[in-house]
């Protein structure tokens, strides 16, 4: 009841509010009870469903427009009958405008036929400037996309803020650049929007342009090198530095002269010489930049003597051989820095630091004299090294060595090595003198016990072998490399079991002497790319056997040419010759007799399989040798360019004559893949023979460090 009776009071005051003012009293506030009527309380939903009770309304009065309205209901302020406001004051009149005739001597400008450039999809240069004409333009473009943040744009994900926020920052980049280029009065002009006639950009991005408004150019005002005209060759190191009042200002050419004044310096005799960093004045009325860069010389030199830090290890006297310079010799920082590798190159030290020391001061045009002190700290002169190779025809082979080298100071090797494989193995030690009273020298002793068994022979050797010799190495790849040696060796030697059948043994006493000698004008000791080389190698011997006395020579001729066809191509061919002159076949140890096939040989075959055979079916070698190699080695984009592709063709013979010949010639193709590491290329080889015989495999894989010529 109560709920009913709460229900319809509200419906009451609803009503109530919504009726005119005039209809209550606003002096008194009624109290609840009065405002619900004893019917509401017997029957609240049909009271409430009755509405609002018609109430008596008085009408406002009317209001006539054109009487004046005296009085306002509720207002008590006097309306006024005028308004006083103080007079404006008087404005003078402007004089007139004088337009001054402006003579406009900037640059000649066509927007409509400027010449483009298009970096990407999305971002085009334009150059409206055609006097005076902009230099350097490819330059400038190719620098711009180099460094360019709009030309990486996604097309797919970059939305337009990301766009306007790219090419402020390009915007900046190109005004840079025209700094750079000397150009301290140009304008970048920036478009977003389709810059092309008819491109639709609703399902793109728009195209983004750049107007290059370079200017005038500035050029090199007045060039302040320091002391540098004091020093005895003074006039020459100017000339190294190619910057003269008048050219073209750019200010990467000042890095790039600055360096190239720094090696003038260091080349020529100066090792304590200073290069303060430039400074660029820019005269914006004059239209040119005043270049400081003090200089200074300090003095002319000659090298003295090599001062080791550590005699009882590595002597001053070893280290000056080591060095390519003599006492009296003009001071040059490159022979210094070969020192130093020279020295690091020995293995036996960890860390050097070569320091040029005045020993006596330049007296007029006569140079000073510094003395070279070398500070080194010892390496590790111990090594334990271990190899494994497997060749489909081969086998596998297991190879593993011990050295101290520095077991005779100085730089006295001694290596203990041994290979354990399937179709060799060997027990051996070697004792080298490197950097045997001169540089790159090397003076070696070779003893060794060797057992081989492959497709021709069998073998057990014992041998001595002693070499002196100059030749190439990682640090100096030189022009011209040789070596002299003698050897004596005694072999037991015979062809290889036949259906169980063992082959008679056949003794050979060996004594001989050998050289070879290489001219290399590759550009890569490991991989070349182009240039040639030519090696020749010559070998009388006497070999006793069977009672017998024999003489012959053992020869051979190679010669292989790198070419680079274009960008990631190099194209490679070989030769290879050789001939045994002066005895028959039987008199020749079959170890020291002429066979093909192989990874370095005719890929696709097994080692030393290609050859005449006897009635067994074995290869017995021979006295003459024929072999071509072509490879194209291709780089890939793979593994960022490390990896090579290498398709090749190799064909060679072999005969029991000594003149070489082509007759009954082998073929092999295949292909290869070539992995770039810090050392060389890694090979993988994979070959087919092209005319096999009925013993030959049908495929054959390679795997070793370096090219295979």
């Amino acid at each position: 009841m109560r709920a009913g009776l709460l229900a319809g009071a509200l419906a009451v005051l609803a009503i109530s509010a919504a009726g005119p003012a005039a209809a209550q009293d606003t002096t008194t506030v009624p109290r609840l009870e009065e405002l619900i009527p004893d019917s509401a309380v017997a029957d609240p939903e049909a009271w409430a469903s009755q509405g609002e009770p018609e109430t008596a309304t008085t009408p406002a009065p009317a209001i006539d427009p054109e009487t004046p309205m005296d009085e306002l209901p509720g207002v008590t302020l006097a309306w006024p009958d005028t308004i006083e406001l103080p007079p404006l004051p008087e404005i003078a009149a402007e004089p007139p405008v004088q337009y001054a005739d402006l003579q406009l001597s900037g640059p000649a400008l066509s927007f409509a036929d400027a010449e483009t450039r298009k970096i990407s999809n999305e971002l085009v240069l334009g150059f409206p400037q055609r006097e005076p004409p902009f230099l350097d333009t490819d330059a400038f473009v190719a620098r711009y996309a180099e460094l360019s943040t709009l030309r990486s744009l996604d097309s797919n994900s970059d939305n337009l803020a990301q766009i306007a926020a790219r090419a402020r920052e390009d915007e900046a980049l190109l005004a840079n650049l025209l700094r750079v280029y000397g150009y301290y009065d140009g304008q970048v002009i920036r478009s977003i929007g389709a810059q092309e006639p008819g491109r639709d950009t609703s399902s793109e991005h728009p195209m983004v342009r750049f107007d290059i408004v370079p200017g005038e150019r500035y050029r090199y005002g007045a060039v302040d090198l320091g002391t540098l005209a004091t020093a005895p060759d003074g006039a020459a190191l100017r000339r190294s530095f190619e910057i003269q009042p008048g050219d073209f200002l750019q200010s990467d050419t000042i890095v790039r002269e600055r360096a190239d004044l720094d090696v003038a310096l260091g080349e020529t005799g100066y090792p304590f010489a200073s290069i303060d960093d430039p400074q660029l004045l820019i005269d914006h009325d004059r239209g040119e930049g005043d270049l400081t860069m003090a200089v200074a010389p300090k003095g002319k030199y000659a090298f003295g003597e090599v001062i080791s830090s550590d005699p009882e290890f590595l002597s001053s006297r070893h280290l000056a051989r080591i060095a390519r310079f003599a006492p009296g010799d003009i001071y040059k920082r490159s022979l210094e820095f070969d020192l130093r590798r020279a020295i690091l190159a020995t293995g036996l030290v960890s860390s050097v630091v070569l320091t040029p020391r005045e020993v006596a001061p330049p007296q007029g045009d006569q140079p000073g004299t510094v003395a070279m002190d070398v500070a080194i700290e010892r390496g590790k002169l111990r090594t334990i090294a271990g190899a494994v190779g497997y060749g489909s025809l081969e086998g596998f082979r297991l190879e593993a060595s011990w050295e101290h080298r520095n077991f005779f100071q100085p730089e006295g090797l001694v290596r203990l090595r041994g290979i354990a494989g399937t179709q060799e193995q060997l027990a051996g030690g070697t004792v080298r003198f490197n950097n045997f009273r001169g540089r790159d020298q090397v003076l070696s002793f070779d003893a060794y016990a060797q057992t081989r068994n492959n497709a021709a022979f069998d073998a057990r050797t014992v041998a001595f072998v002693a070499n002196f010799e100059r030749l190439s190495n990682l640090l100096f790849q030189k022009p011209f490399s040789w070596s002299l040696g003698a050897q004596v060796l005694y072999t037991d030697e015979r062809n290889r079991l036949v259906e169980g059948i063992e082959r008679p043994r056949q003794e050979y006493l060996i004594a001989g002497v050998h050289g070879r000698a290489t001219i290399d004008t590759s550009d890569d000791l490991l991989n070349p790319t182009r240039g040639f080389r030519l090696t020749g190698f010559v070998a009388p011997e006497a070999s006793r056997t069977q009672g017998q006395q024999f003489f012959y020579v053992r020869t051979q001729a190679d010669a292989s040419y790198y070419q680079s066809l274009s960008d990631g191509v190099v194209l490679a061919g070989r030769v290879r010759l050789a001939s045994i002159p002066g005895a028959p076949l039987f008199s020749i140890a079959p170890s020291r007799r002429l066979y093909a096939g192989g990874g370095s040989s005719v890929r696709g075959y097994g080692y030393q399989a290609i050859g005449p055979r006897n009635e067994f079916g074995e290869p017995i070698g021979g006295r003459s040798l024929s072999e071509v190699s072509l490879e194209a080695r291709i780089k890939t984009d793979f593994f960022g360019g490390a990896l090579s592709v290498v398709p090749f063709f190799d064909a060679g013979a072999v005969g029991v004559d000594p003149t070489p010949g082509f007759d009954a010639l082998k073929f092999g193709a295949g292909v290869g893949f070539r992995y770039a590491t810090g050392f060389g290329p890694l090979r993988i080889d994979v070959g087919v023979p092209l005319n096999p015989e009925p013993e030959d495999s049908f495929v054959a894989v390679y795997v070793s460090l370096g090219q295979a010529f």
